[in-house]
C-alpha cells in the first residue's frame, strides 16, 4: 500500500531526514569570520556549485557558508539551500551542481539513473549524518516499537528513508507496516509539529532539529524512541546513515585539488558546527533551518553531524544500504550501487 515501487518514488520524495521544509532556497550565512575553513587561498579558485538541504548537513555547513560569504573561503563556493531533496534531483542530474549534500538512498538511487556504459556519473565522497529519526509522542504512552502496533504514525519522506527505515523496523519486530499501522506522511516537517501540538496523543517520525523545535513549542511532546537505537537492535551489522556528500564523477575528475580541497574544508566546517555550537547557532537560524539559536545550539548534539571518507564510508554506507535493499530494493534505486559509486575507492 505505502510501498515505493518505482524509481520516480524516491527521486522526488519530499521532506526526508536531512531536509524537511518549504521549498524555498537560502541563501549562506552572514559574512562574519570562522575558523572552519583551512586559511589557504589559490591564486584562481575553482567555483565550485553547492546543493545542500535544510536540516542537519546543512548545519554542519554554515561555516563553509559563513567563509564563502566573506570572501575568505579557499574556493569559489557558491551554496544554495533547498527545502526539499526533490528540488535539488533535477539539478544534480542536469550536472547544474558540483555538488550535494542529499539523503543516502537517495545518493544510491541517483546513481542508479545515471549510470552510463563510461561509468558512474554520480559518487558519493562522505557521510555527512548518521542515525537522527525519533518517534515523537504527545503522551506516555509508546515505550518500544511493538507500541505502535494499529496506532496511526504521522510522518514525512514518503519514498525515502523514513518510509523505509520505518518499515524495516517493523517489520523486524514482526509488524506489518502496510496493515497493522497507518502511516500518513506530510510533505514537511512543520505538518507533523502542528498535528503533534493539536491532537492529544498524536505520534510522528521527525528528524532533528525539528525534534527540539517541536519539543521547544510544545513541553507535552517527548521522544518516545530513537530509531537509530532501534536499528543497532535488528541490525547491529550495519550503521543507519542519513545524508551523504555526493559529486559529479567529472567534476572530481577534472577539478582533483579543487574537490580535495572542498572536502578538507567541509571537515572543517562539521568540525566547528561540533565543537563550537554556540558560535555555529547564530548561523544556523540565518541559514533558516531553526527559528532561534538556543533551539539551534540545543538540537547540535542530537543531529549526528559527522564526517566519515574512504573505508570506513564505503563499509558503514555499504551496510546500510545492503539492508535497505533487502527490505525494499527501490529504496536504493532496484539494485545496489557498484563500486564506482565511492569516490576513490
Amino acid at each position: 500500500m505505502r510501498r515505493a515501487g518505482a524509481l520516480v518514488a524516491a527521486l522526488t520524495a519530499v521532506g526526508f531526514l536531512v531536509g524537511c521544509g518549504s521549498s524555498s532556497t537560502t541563501t549562506a550565512a552572514p559574512a562574519t569570520s570562522s575558523p572552519a575553513a583551512v586559511e589557504t587561498t589559490p591564486a584562481d579558485p575553482t567555483t565550485i556549485r553547492i546543493a545542500s538541504l535544510k536540516g542537519p548537513t546543512t548545519m554542519g555547513l554554515v561555516g563553509l557558508m559563513q567563509d564563502a560569504e566573506a570572501g575568505t573561503a579557499a574556493e569559489d563556493y557558491q551554496v544554495e539551500v533547498y527545502g526539499t531533496p526533490d528540488e535539488v534531483v533535477p539539478l544534480v542530474v542536469q550536472g547544474n551542481v558540483d555538488i550535494a549534500l542529499v539523503p543516502a538512498n537517495l545518493a544510491a538511487v541517483l546513481y542508479a539513473r545515471t549510470l552510463t556504459d563510461d561509468g558512474a556519473q554520480v559518487q558519493v565522497a562522505a557521510i555527512n549524518t548518521l542515525g537522527m529519526l525519533e518517534v515523537v509522542e504527545a503522551g506516555e504512552t509508546v515505550g518500544s516499537i511493538e507500541d505502535l502496533r494499529g496506532r496511526t504514525i504521522y510522518s514525512t519522506g514518503k519514498g525515502a528513508s523514513p518510509e523505509f527505515v520505518l518499515d524495516f523496523l517493523l517489520a523486524r519486530n514482526g509488524i506489518d507496516p502496510d496493515t497493522d499501522v497507518t502511516v500518513e506522511f506530510k510533505s514537511e516537517a512543520t505538518e507533523v509539529t502542528a498535528l503533534l501540538a493539536s491532537e492529544p496523543g498524536a505520534i510522528g517520525v521527525l528528524p532533528q532539529p525539528y525534534v527540539t523545535i517541536v519539543k521547544s513549542q510544545n513541553p507535552d511532546v517527548r521522544t518516545a524512541l530513537s530509531l537509530a537505537e532501534e536499528w543497532e537492535e535488528v541490525a547491529p551489522e550495519s550503521t543507519m546513515v542519513t545524508g551523504v556528500v555526493i559529486v559529479r564523477t567529472a567534476f572530481a575528475t577534472e577539478h582533483p585539488e579543487a574537490f580535495a580541497q572542498f572536502l578538507t574544508d567541509y571537515e572543517a566546517s562539521t568540525a566547528f558546527t561540533n565543537e563550537h555550537p554556540e558560535e555555529a547557532a547564530p548561523l544556523i537560524v540565518a541559514a533558516g533551518i531553526v527559528p532561534a539559536a538556543p533551539i539551534a545550539e540545543a538540537a547540535i548534539p542530537a543531529c549526528h553531524i559527522t564526517f566519515i571518507a574512504g573505508a570506513e564510508m564505503k563499509g558503514d554506507l555499504g551496510g546500510y544500504l545492503q539492508v535497505l535493499f533487502d527490505a525494499e530494493p527501490a529504496s536504493v534505486g532496484g539494485s545496489l550501487p557498484g563500486d564506482d559509486f565511492y569516490h576513490g575507492g
